[in-house]
């Protein structure tokens, strides 16, 4: 049977890195191909204004693309990608932020006869603060800190938290048993 495993988390939380770090851990393990899909790739294949306050140019509606048909979009991406590589065999591990596509992924399980795992990263505020300024991306410091605690307080993720606060990536690799987050 193959598998989902969805890495969901906010920005901050570790999700790319762990990712691929799993995705050798289960090639190493089993031997078997795994595709990684990151989200981010999908949403990084827009380009747009830089100014995206001019929502109009000589009287006439810009072609800004509004962030919910971005969100759409990359879902599609996701979700289209990942039934290409079910359909081959191939186990799909993703990392995205899901708020509310979780019924998405459960259909795509369901369709392709894959169990599903679902893990989402989380660490403290400060160790979010803390990261994303390490990588110079202030601007995402606050929309993580909310994201953060919208997706904590769900109720469809407890049971599949994951804090990753001042734990090294090897012994995150280590503590997570995957039949700990499966949801189908």
């Amino acid at each position: 049977m193959n598998k989902i495993i969805f890495i969901s988390g906010a920005c901050g939380t570790g999700k790319s890195t762990f990712t691929d770090e799993y995705a050798r851990h289960m090639v190493f393990e089993n031997g078997k191909t795994v595709y990684v899909i990151h989200g981010d790739d999908f949403h990084a294949g827009f380009v747009e204004p830089e100014n995206k306050g001019d929502f109009f140019v000589n009287g006439e509606a810009s072609d800004n693309v509004l962030w919910e048909d971005i969100l759409k979009f990359n879902w599609d991406c996701i979700i289209a990608t990942a039934g290409r590589a079910l359909s081959q065999g191939i186990d799909v591990l993703i990392d995205y932020v899901i708020e509310d596509e979780l019924p998405r992924v459960r259909e795509l399980a369901s369709l392709h006869g894959a169990s599903l795992y679902y893990i989402v990263l989380t660490a403290s505020e400060d160790e979010l603060e803390s990261r994303i300024r390490n990588r110079g991306d202030i601007d995402m410091i606050e929309r993580a800190k909310f994201i953060k605690r919208k997706l904590d307080s769900l109720p469809e993720n407890v049971g599949h938290i994951y804090d990753n606060t001042d734990i090294p990536l090897e012994k995150m690799i280590d503590e997570i048993n995957l039949n700990n987050y499966k949801v189908l």
